[in-house]
């Protein structure tokens, strides 16, 4: 659906976890302890649990669930005895539908198994289980149509998609716990959440394992917050909507925690990115994307922490990165290409293997840096004021090389890449280029933001 070519993260297959993984999160939470800021790994937000509305239509497991609701006024309030109740339902007038988890509505294995046509439709507490398989039809366990509607609580699993929303205004898709099918390849999975034209919404506080992405297309002025999101494609992708907001999320185990497409105005503040995919993942990518706010975010152990591909586009644009912390990433960030109209400000680089790292033999010295802090950072502070008195300008040869030579980056680290470095300053002929430039470093490493809590 998307006509333009831009480099992305190369989708392959998933590998066996099991013990590999439980190693992963070990040091993760090892990474994460290292500051004094944060202690543990945050846990995941518990399911929200919605009040069983006074009075209403009971309806029996298995006595006809789709009638019950067609027949209900408009107001009504059906509530779902514990068991199975066959779908589809599709619901066409106003009303809450009510159930405790144990309340089921099963797909037939075709279809989406609870459409909602209706405006101000509230679905609270039960369980989906299923779709049909149809990704031309968006297949869904539950697909929103409606403006106003509410779906909390509810446990979505074995879904081709889990919760959609298409055309609507102000939906709620609160506290929910999505599972994917977890299939090893990304493209047989579905969207745990998919907005497509939708405005004004709010997804909060729900808890996405296995999935494909947190998909927004074409849908301005959301936010989503205090999302948990697990073992996925991007956390949450943005494609064509701007003014959108996405903060105090976790993403963990992501190929990508959040991708920023085409887009202006986007504000990602407060989240947690950390351990994507080890061979291609970052936490953050920005293509061709303009007046992004990246603020307070915490960016750990991942191959790229931020990624930058011809963003911002608009000359009256900026994009504006304060007070993040890159904490264990293999880069921190790295320009694919266009540099200008990007400010770093006041973020801290730590235990990274290489700061900044610019595609085509390109530099980062048009962006521009001011009092961020460098774990390499070699100067000094005479005045003591906290910062540099003179400015931070890596120059690697070994980094240089590196960076642009694919096949030799295994290498990093060793001592015949760091004789190499040793070399360049000894013989001016082969000194590299200044990378970038920070003119007001900082000395003391700042404590990172706080993990985001479970809402």
């Amino acid at each position: 659906m998307n006509a333009r070519n831009h480099p992305k993260p190369r989708l392959r297959r998933r590998r066996a976890r099991g013990g590999r993984a439980m190693a992963g999160g070990a040091w993760l939470a090892l990474c994460l302890a290292s500051s004094a800021a944060a202690g543990e790994l945050p846990p995941p937000p518990e399911r929200a649990r919605p009040e069983r509305p006074a009075g209403g239509i009971v309806v029996s497991a298995g006595a006809g669930l789709a009638a019950a609701v067609a027949s209900a006024p408009a107001g009504a309030v059906v509530v779902l005895a514990p068991g199975e109740h066959e779908g589809p339902l599709v619901i066409e007038r106003p009303l809450t539908l009510w159930g405790p988890p144990e309340a089921v509505i099963r797909s037939r294995g075709t279809g989406t198994t609870v459409e909602v046509k209706a405006d101000s439709v509230r679905l609270l507490g039960f369980s989906v289980a299923g779709s049909g398989r149809r990704f031309e039809e968006t297949d869904a366990g539950v697909h929103v149509r409606g403006d106003d509607a509410v779906v909390e609580g509810l446990i979505v699993s074995e879904g081709l998609f889990g919760i959609a929303a298409s055309g609507v205004r102000r939906t709620r898709i609160v506290g929910n716990e999505i599972v994917g099918s977890g299939v090893r390849d990304f493209g047989l999975r579905g969207d745990a959440i998919r907005l497509w034209e939708v405005r004004d919404a709010r997804i909060e506080g729900n808890l996405v394992r296995d999935s494909r992405d947190i998909v927004v297309w074409y849908s301005p002025g959301n936010v989503i917050t205090g999302n948990y999101v697990v073992r996925g494609r991007y956390g949450t992708h943005f494609m064509y909507s701007s003014r959108n907001e996405v903060r105090g999320n976790v993403y963990l185990h992501n190929l990508v925690g959040v991708f920023v497409m085409y887009c202006d105005h986007v504000e990602v503040t407060g989240n947690l990115m950390a351990a994507a995919d080890p061979n291609d993942g970052m936490g953050l990518g920005l293509k061709e994307a303009g007046d992004v706010v990246v603020s307070g975010n915490r960016f750990v152990r991942n191959p790229t922490g931020v990624f930058v591909d011809t963003s911002p586009v608009q000359i009256t644009h900026e994009n504006r990165v304060t007070g993040n912390a890159f904490e264990f990433c293999d880069i921190g960030v790295a320009f694919h290409a266009g540099v200008r109209r990007n400010t770093f400000l006041e973020n801290s680089f730590h235990g990274c293997a290489t700061t900044v790292r610019v595609g085509g033999h390109g530099d980062a010295t048009q962006v521009r840096w001011a009092g961020n802090y460098f774990d390499d950072y070699a100067g000094f502070d005479l005045d003591g004021d906290g910062t540099g008195d003179v400015p931070h300008e890596p120059s690697s040869l070994s980094s240089q090389i590196t960076s642009t030579r694919e096949s030799i980056r295994f290498l990093r680290g060793t001592p015949a890449l760091g004789l190499l470095d040793v070399v360049s300053r000894v013989l001016p002929m082969l000194a590299p280029k200044v990378l970038f430039s920070d003119a007001s470093p900082r000395l003391r490493r700042p404590l990172p933001p706080e993990v985001p809590r479970a809402h």
